[in-house]
């Protein structure tokens, strides 16, 4: 069977699929890669491929631009060419955009799973778990699941991983990489190499070069080489570095390409990053990484996916913040994580410990583990199991899971353990909820009796009424999302309305009960 997997994103994302196209391939499956073409040379880096398409995005926005028939062609092309040389039985698509949809809808694959289009244009979601991937955005501080994960349920596959990791470079090229750092070192290391990557997505999400400078010099003093690693752009973070730490680093800004940053990561013993696509590409080639979460960036979606990894992030009320929000705190989280915590964290691990007795003040500090049912999970080094927003969202992986995957909803007879005031606080929204829900359950066995106006104007003002009570509390803004979402699917009648609203029942009468523990919703 010929399986055709979508990913129009960045390079980080597009690596976070390489565990969905091992577990297809293991299948028995020959798969398909449909990518971005600046990011093909990654795809060469991935295991089990057989095919690459690349989609020139740039030559196609230029097309647009100048005249919509001749990009018209370009997207042709592409399709033609893929149902040529491929002919896919399936299409997963793991980009939610409207063009990546409608591209997945082109191919006419007998079966499309993930981010698709009805036949009237309409986004139709083949799975819960695509579209909470896309509403999770809307719930920064409670996202539970890895990306990663996200993308293999998407893809129709449950239980542990296949495998994570990528092809990566070969031998030679490894062994080129070494042989390029020691020509770039007065003198050899006496301990090995440590790759640093001092540039992100955005500025706000980029610890202070200051502090990457103060773990470089303590790395030099303890044997290790610094090992700059990143983009032409980056370059001036770099002259700022080198001034500051003095000690020899090993500069390759800009002077790689993909295949030659892995071979570069490769012969590297750790790296120290922000959450970059080079951090997922790291954590494909096995290489240790010890990871810094700034802004709206956090290690419970986006962290790496490969155990043992450790993910800081800055000990405040206000992080993760929300997209787009802006700063009332002058960006302080950038600050609130120091360098001799991360110095000390890196020695740690090249020392082959586990970080378990480092303590990093200002910091929630988080280790990669396997967890229950195949899902990567965190676990906390530094105190942080017991925060509210920690229980919670072990809660919702308690909860969400099992309605995701359309299975009958367990009974969870486990406190959540939440502080007084966040019980109470989500208890009242819970309960105003669930009264909601009752009320909109009666009012449609009536509307089912007796269509008349001003039953349905009365259900659909319930209806609303739920999705309010349920956005009014942030931690359940992911929820209201979530039933907005199903409630809309085009065609449903009154009768799917209705059951929809009785698994949500189900959904919120489970958590009440672990919030409000021993108590059952009336």
């Amino acid at each position: 069977m010929n399986v055709l997997v979508l990913n129009l994103t960045r390079l980080g994302d597009l690596l976070q699929s390489q565990p969905t196209i091992t577990g297809l391939a293991a299948q028995g499956h020959r798969v398909g890669l449909v990518c971005l073409d600046n990011f093909a040379p990654a795809a060469a880096l991935m295991r089990d491929v057989s095919e690459v398409f690349p989609l020139p995005g740039a030559r196609l926005l230029a097309r647009l631009d100048a005249n919509w028939h001749s990009a018209l062609g370009v997207h042709r092309e592409l399709v033609e060419a893929v149902r040529t040389q491929f002919a896919p039985d399936a299409v997963i698509n793991l980009t939610p955009s409207e063009p990546a949809r409608l591209l997945a809808m082109n191919f006419q694959a007998p079966q499309t799973l993930g981010f698709a289009l009805d036949e009237f244009g309409f986004n139709a979601d083949t799975s819960l778990w695509a579209a909470f991937l896309q509403l999770a955005a809307t719930s920064r501080g409670s996202s539970p699941f890895n990306v990663v994960d996200l993308f293999r349920r998407i893809g129709g596959q449950q239980g542990a991983p296949a495998g994570h990791g990528l092809r990566g470079a070969s031998d030679e090229e490894k062994q080129d990489a070494r042989q390029r750092l020691l020509a770039l070192l007065p003198t050899a290391p006496a301990r090995g190499f440590v790759a640093l990557q001092l540039g992100a997505s955005e500025d706000r999400r980029r610890w202070p070069v200051e502090h990457f400078a103060e773990v470089a010099r303590g790395l030099a003093q303890a044997g290790y080489a610094p090992v700059l690693v990143g983009t032409e752009s980056e370059k001036p973070l770099a002259e700022r570095l080198k001034a500051l730490c003095g000690a020899p680093v090993a500069d390759l800004l800009g002077a790689t390409n993909l295949r030659e940053l892995a071979a570069t990561l490769s012969a590297c013993g750790l790296i120290i990053t922000n959450d970059t696509g080079t951090m997922h590409l790291a954590a494909g080639l096995n290489v240790p990484c010890l990871a810094i979460f700034l802004c709206t960036a956090q290690p419970w979606d986006t962290g790496p996916y490969l155990p043992g990894s450790i993910s800081l992030e800055p000990d405040q009320a206000c992080h993760p913040c929300a997209f787009g929000a802006d700063c009332g705190e002058g960006h302080s989280c950038r600050r609130a994580i120091k360098s001799a915590g991360v110095l000390a964290l890196a020695a740690d691990m090249l020392a082959g410990g586990k970080a378990d007795a480092v303590r990093v003040p200002g910091a929630r500090v988080w280790r990669t583990v396997m967890g229950a049912e195949g899902l990567l999970d965190l676990e906390s080094l530094s105190g942080h199991e017991a925060m509210d927003r920690t229980r919670f969202i072990r809660l919702q992986r308690r909860l969400y899971r099992p309605y995701l995957d359309g299975e009958e909803s367990p009974v969870v007879a486990e406190p959540a353990g939440l502080s007084a005031e966040t019980t109470e606080s989500l208890s009242r929204s819970l309960g105003e909820a669930l009264t909601l829900l009752n009320l909109l359950a009666r009012q449609g066995e009536l509307l089912a009796r007796d269509p008349v106006p001003s039953v349905k104007t009365k259900f659909l003002a319930t209806w609303q009424r739920v999705r309010g009570s349920l956005e009014a509390q942030e931690q359940l803004a992911l929820l209201a999302a979530l039933w907005t979402f199903e409630a809309e699917r085009p065609g449903l009648d009154l009768t799917a309305i209705l059951a929809l609203a009785g698994r949500f029942t189900v959904l919120l009468k489970g958590m009440h009960r672990c919030v409000v523990f021993g108590t059952e919703f009336a």
